[in-house]
């Protein structure tokens, strides 16, 4: 067992759910090492101590690491790594953005998407899009893997009682800056975090149909809203509302598929939901082939009826 760095995504306030799952995943590896990197993450470094199973956490705070710039953050993991053995993290969006770097920095071969730990090099990971499960084994000296969230349970966020210990890297490498974010505020679950999904598709003909169709079945179900890649490319909805290879990848409890005919990079992001719920009206639909439960009828008219009786 050796000793594993694992990326802790936060939002400068608040760990991030897949960090959890991440936890878990490293675990299996080796002492987990949490890094905690940002601007005034004093905060978040306690948080992580908190957390059940988490041996030690390093706090690099830097204004450089304020927005996880993955051009700044991959040197500063790079340089931890002569001291530990792996380097873990979640595969979201951020942490596929960073551990490529930290894979090329180290000139190794990244471990992508993880679904389980079969031993101290040896991992399965999906391929095909879902399709086929690859077992795979790094030869490499230093391993860099990223975890899918949804395959491992969530670490307990409390529980535990790490030490905190300052660490420092290069700082800005002077090569990308933050210039602002737009970010989608909602009272909705998280998408990747949430129990229930109500996720629409291109049937839904414009923005304004799908929030109609779509906003009233989800507040009934207090669920987050998804959709597929021709939904938002037909810009109903935003971008980090896909569900899909391309998009987010979930594994909700309930999982409803709304006008979603369900082409098989969509279905690579949604067949790990517990029950799946699918309206279309097209019989033949892909969707009905991973459905729990289907139903063969115009949505325009199924839905409100639905709600009506919700």
């Amino acid at each position: 067992m050796g000793k594993v760095l694992l990326w802790v995504e936060h939002d400068g306030a608040a760990i991030k759910d897949a960090t959890l799952s991440a936890v878990t995943a490293a675990g299996q590896l080796g002492d987990v090492v949490a890094l905690v990197a940002g601007e005034g993450v004093d905060g978040v470094a306690q948080a992580a101590a908190q957390i059940a199973g988490v041996a030690a956490v390093l706090k690099a705070d830097d204004a450089a690491y304020a927005h996880a710039l993955a051009e700044n953050v991959a040197p500063l993991v790079a340089g931890l790594m002569a001291d530990h053995d792996a380097f873990v993290a979640p595969a979201t969006t951020t942490g596929k953005n960073v551990a490529p770097r930290v894979a090329a920095l180290l000139d190794v071969a990244q471990v992508s998407d993880i679904l389980s730990v079969e031993g101290p090099k040896t991992f399965t990971r999906p391929i095909y899009a879902g399709n086929a499960i690859a077992t795979v084994e790094s030869s490499d000296a230093k391993l860099v893997v990223t975890v899918r969230a949804t395959a491992f349970a969530k670490a307990e966020a409390s529980g535990g009682s790490a030490s905190v210990d300052a660490v420092s890297g290069a700082g800005d490498a002077g090569l990308s800056s933050f210039v602002g974010a737009e970010i989608a505020k909602s009272e909705r679950p998280e998408l990747t975090s949430a129990k229930i999904i109500v996720s629409g598709g291109r049937a839904l003909k414009d923005a304004e149909t799908f929030v109609a169709t779509i906003t009233p079945l989800a507040d009934k179900l207090g669920a987050a809203i998804g959709a597929s890649r021709a939904a938002v490319d037909a810009g109903y909805v935003p971008n980090d509302y896909q569900v899909g290879q391309t998009g987010k990848i979930v594994a909700p409890q309930v999982y409803v598929a709304v006008g979603i005919s369900g082409a098989i990079q969509h279905l690579a992001g949604m067949k790990d939901s517990k029950t799946i719920i699918a309206i279309n009206k097209d019989e033949d639909a892909p969707i009905f082939q991973v459905a729990d439960v289907g139903l063969v009828a115009d949505l325009f008219t199924a839905v409100p009826e639905l709600v009506g009786k919700l």
